[in-house]
C-alpha cells in the first residue's frame, strides 16, 4: 500500500474553556497514490474543517497529519508555504483565475511562482492543455471562455507542478450540470490517465459517484465508508443516496443527467 497522506487521530476544537466547540473528532484514514476520494456529510459535519487542515490552511488541535514521511503538524509556520506550493494543487469553486492574464499565462504562472525554468514553461502548458481539452483557448482570457472550460483551466493549473494531492472543494458548485459534468469528467481524466491523487469534497451525489471512496462525517466523525471496487457508476450513486438518506440529506436528490 503506497499511502500518500496518513490522517492520524486528528481533533480540530475552536473557543476557549468556557465555550469549546468540537469540529473534528478521532478521524483517521489515509489516501492512496492515484485514489480519487470524495469527503461527504451535511453542513457543519466538519468537511470543510478538514480539508482546511490538510491543505495546511488551518492547524489542528491534536493528532498528525503526514505527507510521505513528512508531518505537517510539526512544520514551522514560515515553512508551511513552501511545502503547500510544492506538494499541493487546489481547485476552486470559483476558479481563481486572474482575469487580466491569458488561460496559457494562468496555467503557466504556478509553474512561475515554483522557479520553473523558462524554456520548459510552454511545453508543459501545451502537454497539460491538450490532455485537458483545452488547447484552443490557450490565447484567451477568463472572460471570453465558459464555465467549464474555466474549470479545465483550474485543472490545468493545479495539475502543472505535479503536486502528490489536488484537493478540490466543491469544484461543481457553480457549474450548471453540462459544465459539471465536463468538469467531473475532466478530473477522471487526470485520475485514471494521469495518476493524479485527488481528495474531493462534495455535497453532490452526482459529482461523488465519480470517485474510487467516499467517507462520509457526521459531527465530526467518520460516519461510514463506501467503496466503488467493479460497481457501475449508477450503482454508486445509488449507495451514495442510501448513505445520505441515513445522515438525512439525500432523499431529495434525482439523477441530474441520466447516470449510465
Amino acid at each position: 500500500m503506497n499511502e500518500i497522506l496518513k490522517i492520524s487521530n486528528i481533533d480540530k476544537y475552536y473557543g476557549n474553556e468556557g465555550n469549546i466547540t468540537k469540529v473534528l473528532e478521532n478521524i483517521s484514514f489515509g489516501v492512496e497514490k492515484g485514489e480519487f476520494l470524495g469527503i461527504m456529510g451535511a453542513s457543519g459535519s466538519g468537511k470543510t474543517t478538514l480539508l482546511n487542515v490538510i491543505s495546511t490552511i488551518d492547524t489542528v488541535t491534536a493528532g498528525h497529519i503526514y505527507y510521505d514521511d513528512t508531518d505537517i503538524t510539526e512544520i514551522e509556520d514560515r515553512e508551511l508555504a513552501g511545502f503547500r506550493r510544492e506538494n499541493l494543487g487546489f481547485i476552486f469553486q470559483d476558479f481563481n483565475l486572474l482575469d487580466t492574464l491569458t488561460i496559457e499565462e494562468n496555467i503557466s504562472l504556478a509553474l512561475t511562482i515554483n522557479n520553473a525554468k523558462a524554456n520548459g514553461i510552454d511545453s508543459k502548458v501545451e502537454k497539460i492543455a491538450d490532455q485537458l481539452g483545452i488547447s484552443q483557448i490557450l490565447k484567451k482570457f477568463p472572460y471570453e471562455v465558459s464555465g467549464g472550460q474555466k474549470q479545465r483551466c483550474a485543472c490545468a493549473r493545479a495539475l502543472i507542478n505535479n503536486p502528490k494531492l489536488i484537493l478540490a472543494d466543491e469544484p461543481t458548485g457553480a457549474l450548471d450540470s453540462k459544465s459539471a459534468q465536463m468538469l467531473l469528467e475532466s478530473m477522471n481524466t487526470m485520475n485514471q490517465r494521469l495518476m493524479a491523487t485527488i481528495l474531493m469534497v462534495t455535497h453532490d451525489p452526482f459529482s461523488a459517484s465519480y470517485c474510487k471512496r467516499i467517507l462520509f462525517l457526521k459531527d465530526g466523525t467518520i460516519f461510514n465508508v463506501l467503496v466503488r471496487g467493479e460497481k457501475t457508476r449508477q450503482q454508486f450513486y445509488s449507495e451514495i443516496l442510501d448513505v445520505l438518506s441515513l445522515l438525512g440529506g439525500g432523499s431529495n436528490h434525482a439523477n441530474p443527467i441520466g447516470i449510465s
